[in-house]
């Protein structure tokens, strides 16, 4: 295998990735990266992104609008997906139990292996429950 050429523009992806916890879409990072790199172009990102995700470095998101967001934790996790906003916010919770629970509750009636899961669950993020409960109230 060749050795893979550094880069400080993929390094700079990387890093806004991993300080990240909205799970950007291409053009935020672009919008971000390019201050420090002005002649970057939007094709530079999706590439290096699809790089960071093809090396496990980054993963993609997709979402219920079409879009893809990237997530630079790359550790098991689960996310959950606002309705009114679309935002992308992971979730705290104890990961191995639930995954250990969910693949049992799958194989009981499959009869191949299950050896991994990725779910998504879907409402209103706090922020949008705090808007909406203010119309409601002046109403």
């Amino acid at each position: 295998m060749a050795a893979i050429k550094h880069s400080k523009q993929r390094d700079a992806i990387k890093n806004f990735l991993i300080s990240r916890k909205d799970h950007p879409t291409a053009e935020v990072v672009y919008a971000h990266v390019s201050r420090e790199f002005p002649n970057i172009s939007l094709g530079t990102v999706y590439r290096n992104l699809s790089f960071l995700v093809d090396l496990g470095q980054a993963s993609k998101v997709p979402c219920s609008d079409g879009s893809v967001h990237f997530d630079g934790n790359v550790s098991p996790h689960y996310h959950f997906q606002c309705r009114e906003c679309n935002a992308i916010i992971d979730l705290d919770f104890d990961v191995k139990k639930t995954e250990k629970d969910f693949i049992s509750a799958a194989s009981e009636n499959f009869d191949g292996v299950i050896d991994g899961n990725v779910s998504f669950f879907y409402g209103t993020c706090p922020e949008c429950l705090k808007k909406l409960n203010l119309l409601k109230k002046q109403e």
